[in-house]
Parts: C-alpha cells; structure tokens; sequence
C-alpha cells in the first residue's frame, strides 16, 4: 500500500533485514487487526513498494510463501489471528532511500524517539513514483543510521503513517526495540490521538461518535467505505465541534481505532466530508472567491489546495523511560487561513 492509501495505520513488527536490498526473507506473525486479509494483500503491506501486488501473487503460486510451516498457493487465503507466514521472495529493483537534506519540524527527540510535524504534500515513505523527498528520505539525512529497520529500510523508524496530504504529529523510532513497543502501543490503542478537520457541512450535535465498520470499496481501491458486511473492520471515532460557520464545521476527532482512511470516511458517512477531500468530497481545493462570490477575480485565491485534515496532538507512554510525552503540532498556513475566510464570510449570525 502507498501512503495514499493509509491514515494512521501501523505495520506490524518485521524482522531486520541484514541486506539493504531486502535478500532476506520475512517471518511474519498475523495480528488481530490483520485477521480476514487476503494473503496476498497482507503480503504486500509489508513489502509495499518493493514488488506488485502481481509479483506477489506470482510468488504465492509458486511456494514462495509457507503458513504454519506449511505451503500455500492461494493468494486469496484469508489470513487468522496467530498464523506465521515465512515470505521469501526475489529481490526488488531499487536501492534503500538515500538520505535527503529536507528541514523538517521536529517537537520532541531524545537518544529513542523523535516526533515530528509533518507538512502537507510529504508522503511518509518512499514508493512507487515517490523515491524521493519523503519523509524517510529526510530522516535518513537527519538521523542517519540512528533509526528502526524492524519494518524494511524503506520504512525506516515509521511506527505510523498519515496520508501524503494530511499534516501532523508523526512517531519516529530510532531503535526496533523502541519500535516494537510503541507498535504494541498503537496496537493495543494505548496512543491517544486527535486530529482537527474543516468539514464541508454542519454537523448535527455538538459532540458524538460514529462507528461504522469499514472496507476496501469493491470497484475503487483507493477508496474505503462503511459497510456492514463481515469482514469489514470495526472503527469508532469521537468528535467534538470546536466551531460552526454557516454550510461548515471545525471540528476535533480522536479516532479510537487506526483504520485505512477511518476519519475522512467516517465524516462522510455523516453527510460531512473533509473540505477538498479529492477522494471522498469530490474536490482538490477551496478559493475564497467560493465564500465571497463579489470578490474581484484579481483578489481570488486558493486558500486550501489539500484535504482540511490535521494530527493535531499525539500523547503515549514513553517505552524507555515510562513518562507520558504529549506533542501538538499547530494548525498549518492553509487550515488558518481558510478558516479565516470562514469567519469573515460565514459566520453564523
């Protein structure tokens, strides 16, 4: 999967790697939230970028993958909670990410971890027709051999992930013992998480939740949506507005599970997109001459070119030292500027 396709999600625990191409093949223990996968899919989310999802099927009907010890050919196999998966497959293409001289906005960091304010328009780690200026590109360069590799080299000290254009508190781990405990933390939903959205719409009640199961949508696969069926996954999110404005609404959400897409899809099921949400709200950007329709065109502008989503705070238990660390990252340029606009020209009267 590409950084397009996840919000918050976190990989499960790899083994090192002890080649930089990745010669080396995977043990791989499923987890609960993993359980229903298909094979194929749940293979490709470890090895991400560095083969296809056919190159991996491919590799399944070969034997290149064993469950339990034992072979299996089927890439549509459902993987269970405890399965142990030993994938081996040929070696990838590209070279490990090199280490880029990108600035980045690091909150916190001591000698285990780093977090960092990740701006919009980054994607999180390097993939296919992104091999340069991510995220882990830049940490390489700032960190360099002082980073996790329990989860590939390309993914190097990602505990977590926010999508390309979502902005925020991103995790960093800088040894795979660090990384595996805070994974645990992530897995078991001990990392407390809140996000702030400019929705399109107003929401009904001051404060709620919404829980919706979700899935991969059935013809769009860069797409998810609430489903009932049973193999959709469970996802609750909390809200709560922080301010209203005539047709929109800032809002606060603490997603309580770490699902693909889970707030952005979430909002929408209740008749409340992310503002120029492309996937799900139908559009890239918002101009100011869309709230002030007698604006001058020469005093038009884009004031909002990407998803209104924001990982706003991100509060854990510290693996080394015990201490709880909260991290805020302050509303971007464009979010305040947006909202901005909304209060000039929608306030509710």
């Amino acid at each position: 999967m590409s950084d397009e396709l996840e919000d918050d999600l976190v990989p499960e625990p790899a083994p090192v790697a002890s080649s930089v191409r990745f010669r080396e093949p995977l043990d791989l223990l499923v987890m609960v939230k993993s359980e229903g996968m298909r094979l194929d899919q749940y293979v490709l989310l470890h090895l991400g970028a560095d083969f296809s999802r056919s190159v991996v099927q491919r590799a399944i009907e070969a034997g290149g993958v064993t469950l339990n010890g034992k072979p299996i050919t089927k890439p549509s196999y459902k993987v269970r909670k405890h399965d142990r998966l030993h994938v081996a497959m040929p070696e990838p293409t590209h070279e490990i990410p090199v280490p880029e001289d990108i600035p980045l906005d690091i909150l916190y960091q001591d000698e285990w971890l780093a977090i960092v304010n990740k701006p919009s328009d980054m994607v999180v780690h390097p993939a296919k027709g992104n091999w340069s200026g991510t995220l882990v590109n830049a940490l390489q360069w700032h960190f360099r051999e002082h980073l996790s590799t329990g989860a590939g080299h390309l993914r190097a000290g990602i505990v977590h992930r926010l999508d390309k254009d979502t902005s925020g508190v991103i995790l960093v781990a800088k040894d795979d013992m660090t990384h595996r405990d805070l994974a645990m933390q992530f897995e078991s939903r001990k990392v407390f998480k809140e996000y702030v959205a400019i929705a399109a719409g107003e929401l009904e009640r001051d404060s709620d939740y919404i829980e919706g199961a979700l899935k991969m949508h059935p013809y769009d696969r860069l797409k998810m949506i609430v489903s009932t069926d049973p193999d959709a996954k469970h996802a609750l999110s909390y809200y709560e507005v922080l301010e209203r404005f005539r047709g929109f609404t800032l809002v606060k959400v603490q997603p309580r599970t770490g699902r693909t897409h889970q707030i952005r899809v979430h909002l929408l099921h209740v008749g409340c997109a992310v503002l120029a949400d492309k996937i799900y709200g139908g559009r890239s950007q918002m101009k100011l001459s869309e709230l002030a329709p007698s604006l001058p065109p020469i005093e038009d502008e884009v004031l909002l070119a990407r998803q209104a989503l924001h990982a706003f705070r991100l509060r854990f238990q510290h693996p080394r030292t015990g201490q709880w660390i909260e991290a805020e990252a302050p509303l971007p340029p464009d979010m305040r500027r947006t909202l901005d606009a909304l209060r000039a020209h929608r306030a509710l009267r």
